[in-house]
């Protein structure tokens, strides 16, 4: 919407994008994704266009909304249904999940990125995962539970102290009452969850949903039998991983190892 805002005010004024780019400082190119929603203003784009377009405050209203929810565009309808549901479920494969992160970690995640992200753009999307976090202190308490990959624990992302932190981190997670926290058995030669990594929601109002995604490519599911079959799968999977106070005890011996 920010987007479509700056485009009606930029096509009032008689301005190509590139014309306003020069007005204010800025590439064609970053006018062109901001219009988009592929990124959002950064630094004084959002006071520099308002002025520049005699928008009286319009844009720099409508940039306020955006600072409050900064994560990646591709996220934000899951995003919104996350945060008050009753219930998530996760498996992941290869990462640690994001409402797991720390500040670091995220931030060395995002700087990893391909393509490579600016700074501000990075540091809105930290900001939009730790925000996520909440969820994880909130009441009413929701039911959570992961079970997670033992190469997601293992990728040393953003170095050895900012991995070990990771580690701990997660290990505090794990106590908390309402968060089940598993590790699926190195041993273990197969196992349910082997299709992919997937998150699964009990929304507010008891809706259920699915989220999967792979390269920035997401689906957000709601088909009953497609869900049936993706509850049922975290339920075999959980029964597959090793228990809490496995987990956690294996967790605890790879952070000693660092």
């Amino acid at each position: 919407m920010f987007g479509a805002l700056l485009r009606f005010f930029r096509e009032r004024s008689g301005l190509s994008q590139e014309g306003l780019g020069q007005k204010i400082g800025f590439s064609k190119s970053l006018v062109a994704m901001v219009e988009r929603g592929e990124r959002p203003p950064k630094g004084g784009f959002t006071p520099q266009a308002d002025a520049a377009l005699g928008a009286d405050g319009a844009l720099i209203a409508a940039g306020g909304k955006l600072t409050s929810s900064r994560v990646a565009s591709w996220f934000g309808p899951f995003a919104e249904e996350e945060a008050t549901a009753r219930a998530r479920y996760e498996y992941e494969s290869h990462v640690v999940p994001g409402l797991l992160q720390t500040e670091a970690h995220a931030r060395a995640l995002f700087r990893g990125a391909c393509p490579p992200l600016d700074d501000d753009e990075i540091e809105g999307l930290v900001a939009g995962r730790l925000a996520r976090q909440h969820m994880l202190t909130r009441t009413p308490l929701p039911d959570i539970s992961f079970v997670l990959e033992v190469g997601a624990l293992n990728r040393p992302i953003g170095g050895r102290d900012v991995h070990r932190a990771q580690l701990h981190h997660i290990i505090e997670v794990s106590q908390l009452r309402h968060v089940h926290m598993q590790v699926m058995s190195p041993q273990r030669e197969t196992h349910g969850g082997l299709s992919g990594s997937f998150v699964l929601l009990e929304t507010d109002d008891r809706r259920r949903l699915a989220y999967l995604e792979v390269h920035t490519r997401n689906f957000l599911v709601s088909e009953p039998d497609h869900l049936g079959r993706l509850f049922a799968r975290y339920g075999i999977v959980r029964t597959q991983a090793l228990n809490p106070e496995e987990s956690r005890k294996l967790i605890e011996q790879t952070a000693k190892g660092l």
